[in-house]
């Protein structure tokens, strides 16, 4: 599959992760000394929104000898969604295992875990990280949404369309937004933007699924501030 740039719709969802890490971060920084190899700021550019600096910060801080085994957990999830941003799935894919070696329970990881393994095209494998997040955080939006599309994507239409109208009703208008603009740019959907899951929007839905290859997210950053 080929990647295509979903920092307005994907990257909003390493909030969790980003609101824990900069928690720690604060930690680290009355904990550790000047004289550590990781930079003061790693911490910091570990949560940036700009890919290379999250990659270069989460890097420097898994420097940093006796790292708390939770900040190193989001410190690899970190760069991994960065990594998986980038395209480069792979080694999102390696990170991600590290985060959850780390910590099992990680819901947001084995969500974005999934993400990749998605679209990588090894959807199948990508199931049961997303069924593992979602017996975790059962009303998560953004892991029912990647179940969605693993579904779409294996051909369970019925399943797939489930989990999205789920995703809107428990995500509320961010996610109905997103959709709408999604679809909108698919051709679906030809209603107003206004947060509101109509019958309208729950019927270019429901076209949409029918189609392995369609996908109700916007293909590019168009939804950003609408949805922020």
């Amino acid at each position: 599959m080929e990647a295509r740039a979903v920092t307005g719709t994907r990257d909003r969802w390493s909030r969790p992760i980003i609101a824990a890490m900069l928690a720690l971060a604060c930690m680290l920084a009355v904990t550790t000394g000047v004289s550590s190899p990781a930079r003061a700021d790693a911490a910091v550019d570990c949560t940036s929104e700009d890919n290379e600096r999250r990659i270069s910060g989460c890097s420097d801080l898994l420097l940093q000898p006796g790292l708390d085994p939770e900040m190193a957990a989001l410190a690899y999830a970190m760069r991994a969604l960065a990594l998986s941003l980038k395209g480069k799935y792979d080694e999102a894919i390696g990170d991600f295992d590290r985060a959850i070696s780390l910590k099992p329970n990680f819901a947001v990881a084995l969500n974005n875990r999934a993400w990749a393994l998605f679209r990588s095209g090894k959807a199948a494998q990508g199931e049961p990280d997303v069924d593992r997040a979602l017996a975790i955080q059962p009303m998560s939006p953004h892991a029912l949404d990647t179940r969605a599309h693993i579904r779409q994507r294996l051909g369970q239409t019925a399943g797939a369309f489930a989990d999205y109208d789920l995703a809107m009703r428990v995500g509320g208008s961010t996610i109905v937004k997103l959709y709408q603009c999604g679809l909108q740019a698919s051709g679906h959907y030809k209603g107003k933007m206004d947060g509101i899951y109509s019958q309208e929007l729950r019927e270019a839905l429901r076209l949409c699924v029918s189609s392995r290859d369609c996908d109700p997210l916007p293909p590019d950053e168009e939804c950003r501030k609408m949805t922020s």
